[in-house]
C-alpha cells in the first residue's frame, strides 16, 4: 500500500495516522445569521469533542435539479458569511468552486476549495483551484472509478500542488441511486492523498422528488461508521438545525442535534481499529 502523505488544513494535519478530519456544515448558506448559529453550535461540539473540524457551506448550488429552486446567496455575499464566521468561530472553511474565475476570491477566505464530482475532471477548474495554493478537495465524480482519481491528483501536482484531499461519495447506480463501495477509501488512498468520506451525499437519491433531489438520512450512520471502518482520514457530514425546512438536500442532512452522537460512534470505530501502540 501506498503511504498516505499528510496534509496541513489550517492548524491541523489529515491523513498519515491524524485524528479524523471533520468537515460539516449546511448544504449551502440559507442566511447570514443561520449559518454563524450552525458553525457556533459546531465549535461548541468540536471544542467539547476535541475534533479537528473544517466548517462547509456553498454561496452557489450551481447544480440544482430546477432552475427554480434556492441556489444561494452568490460569491461575493457568500465569502463575506464565510469570512465573518472563520473569525467569529476561528474555524477554517471550505466552499464549492463551479468556476474558474471564483478560485481566487474563494482562496483569499477559504483553507479548502471544494471541487463537486460533477466537475472532477474539468482540468481547467482543478488548476485554477490548484495554482491558489490551497487545500483542494476533490470529490470522486459518481461516474468514475476509485483509482481513476490518480489522474486528479496528478493534474494538480503538475501545477505545483500536492495538497491534495479526495472524496468518495458514492457511484451512479441505475436510475436514481447512488450506492458505497468501501474498497474505494483505500483504492484512493493508494494515490497518496488522505482520503474523506461523505456520507450526507452518499445517502442522495437525484432527481427523486421531482425537481428535487431526495435521500435517506436513515442510512447516514451506517455509511459514516462503514467508511471509518474502512480507515478513511476524514468524515464529511452536512448537518442542520431543521433538515425538513432545508433550502437544498434537507433529506440527506444530519440533524444539527443528533451530530455529536454520530460523531462519538465514529470515534469509538477509529480508536477500536486503531494499532495496538497508537491508543
Amino acid at each position: 500500500m501506498t503511504a498516505v502523505q499528510p496534509v496541513s488544513v489550517g492548524s491541523y494535519t489529515v491523513g498519515g495516522g491524524s485524528p479524523l478530519l471533520w468537515i460539516c456544515g449546511p448544504c449551502v448558506i440559507e442566511s447570514h445569521n443561520l449559518t454563524l448559529q450552525i458553525a457556533e453550535t459546531l465549535k461548541g461540539y468540536a471544542e467539547r469533542l476535541k475534533l479537528p473540524l473544517v466548517f462547509k457551506a456553498s454561496f452557489d448550488k450551481a447544480n440544482r435539479s430546477s432552475g427554480k429552486t434556492f441556489r444561494g446567496p452568490g460569491l461575493q455575499e457568500g465569502l463575506k458569511t464565510l469570512d465573518a464566521v472563520k473569525h467569529a468561530t476561528g474555524l477554517p472553511v471550505t466552499t464549492d468552486i463551479h468556476e474558474c474565475s471564483q478560485a481566487a476570491a474563494a482562496a483569499e477566505v477559504c483553507e479548502v476549495l471544494q471541487v463537486p464530482a460533477f466537475l472532477a475532471r474539468q482540468t481547467d477548474l482543478l488548476e485554477a483551484c490548484g495554482n491558489t495554493g490551497r487545500v483542494v478537495n476533490v470529490k470522486k465524480g459518481q461516474f468514475m472509478a476509485p483509482w481513476d482519481m490518480k489522474n486528479v491528483v496528478a493534474k494538480l501536482a503538475e501545477c505545483g500542488n500536492k495538497r491534495v484531499l479526495l472524496t468518495e461519495r458514492g457511484s451512479t447506480f441505475g436510475y436514481g441511486m447512488l450506492v458505497n463501495d468501501m474498497r474505494a477509501v483505500p483504492w484512493m488512498q493508494e494515490t497518496g492523498a488522505p482520503v474523506i468520506f461523505d456520507a450526507t451525499h452518499s445517502v442522495q437519491k437525484p432527481g427523486a422528488l421531482g425537481d428535487r433531489t431526495g435521500g435517506v438520512r436513515e442510512m447516514i450512520p451506517y455509511l459514516a461508521r462503514a467508511a471509518v471502518a474502512a480507515g478513511c482520514d476524514g468524515v464529511f457530514l452536512e448537518t442542520h438545525p431543521r433538515p425538513d425546512e432545508a433550502k437544498s438536500d434537507g433529506p440527506n442532512m444530519v440533524p444539527l442535534d443528533q451530530l455529536p452522537h454520530l460523531i462519538e460512534v465514529c470515534l469509538r470505530v477509529r480508536e477500536a481499529i486503531a494499532p495496538r501502540d497508537a491508543r
